[in-house]
């Protein structure tokens, strides 16, 4: 018997085995895997590996050119077809964005039971992640997929950088401002997606938030003394914000009434809709971050929150961050000023209810 649904009618997160931000291994189970793996001698034209979990491979091809190489995939976490094609287009296209690179290629990765789920469903995947490829000047080039009972989507990305101007997690200086370009508490509302708790209105606003590419944001950073970036997808603020400290050898402060935070989400988080992915983020970084006193559970969890297509986190010199934001709200850019790196508690983050940038 056929059981196709057309795409209308199909719940499309319903054939995701797990809410969330796509049942991205946590970074704790991931950490005791690679340990496992024999270390190998670097190509010394491999200017960012897997040292400092940065969000994509360089590799120089000559004095002025090097290559941006990225993968990403997860199960869907919207319902309509054409949406989630574009959310994982622009997730998959962050990374590039924030070693500061340019994409150029994509190949499709598709996981898709063919012979449960109308072929048009895939069809509207496709065409809204080509459409935010052809957004990003990008090409795609082709792609592979399987017959599989759970959807799953995403690229894999080559952009173009100059070997001079990689913008890596591990870069930051002490003195650093800190600012975000994207709100946070998607996991939680994508979540909440899945149980049937948001509006339509609300679907809307964080669909947007997820299909905005960081391509505005990146464009305008290019022009501003930035030491580190990175952009904040399944292991959270706090979780990438630990691992720019840590590849930095400093400390970061982050004011937690400074971060920008989507509507409703800690009333949400509150009445028990936290993803699992959220929660393991919280206890991986445990001894890695002090929280004030005034903060309370349900804050932690939000700024631990795994998010999709999330915003890019910026290290930029003092004296020109202010101008940096004014530019990045000027072009359109969600962003906001949360933190500062400090040459103290090195690798370890502190927590404010707020802090003051002199």
């Amino acid at each position: 018997m056929n059981d196709q649904v057309s795409g209308q009618a199909v719940k499309l997160t319903s054939y995701s085995s797990k809410g969330g931000c796509g049942c991205k291994i946590g970074p704790g189970e991931l950490s005791s895997v690679l340990a496992q793996l024999p270390r190998t001698d670097r190509d010394p034209n491999l200017l960012v590996g897997v040292e400092t979990s940065d969000d994509a491979g360089v590799y120089r091809l000559s004095d002025d050119m090097a290559l941006v190489q990225t993968v990403d995939f997860f199960t869907p976490i919207v319902d309509d077809p054409y949406e989630f094609g574009q959310v994982a287009a622009t997730n998959a296209l962050s990374d590039v964005y924030a070693m500061g690179g340019k994409p150029l290629t994509v190949l499709n990765i598709v996981a898709f039971p063919i012979h449960k789920l109308d072929k048009s469903i895939l069809a509207e995947i496709l065409r809204g992640a080509g459409d935010k490829v052809r957004e990003a000047g990008a090409t795609l080039v082709g792609g592979h997929s399987i017959d599989d009972n759970e959807p799953k989507f995403g690229l894999a990305v080559t952009g173009l950088i100059h070997p001079d101007k990689v913008r890596t997690n591990a870069g930051a200086k002490p003195g650093d401002r800190l600012i975000l370009t994207k709100p946070i508490g998607v996991g939680i509302l994508t979540t909440a997606i899945k149980r049937d708790l948001l509006s339509q209105e609300e679907i809307a606003r964080v669909t947007k938030v997820m299909t905005t590419l960081n391509k505005t944001a990146a464009e305008v950073m290019a022009d501003y003394d930035v030491h580190a970036c990175t952009d904040v997808t399944g292991f959270g603020l706090l979780g990438h914000a630990s691992e720019m400290a840590k590849g930095s050898g400093l400390g970061v402060r982050i004011g937690a009434a400074q971060v920008p935070v989507l509507p409703r989400v800690h009333e949400i988080a509150a009445g028990g809709c936290v993803p699992g992915g959220t929660k393991s983020n919280y206890a991986h970084l445990e001894a890695s971050v002090t929280f004030a006193p005034s903060i309370d559970q349900v804050g932690q969890w939000v700024l631990c929150d795994a998010v999709t297509s999330g915003g890019l986190l910026i290290a930029a010199g003092a004296e020109c961050a202010d101008d940096l934001l004014a530019a990045l709200c000027a072009a359109g850019v969600e962003a906001q000023m949360i933190g500062e790196v400090v040459d103290d508690h090195q690798g370890h983050i502190k927590v404010e209810e707020s802090i003051s940038f002199t």
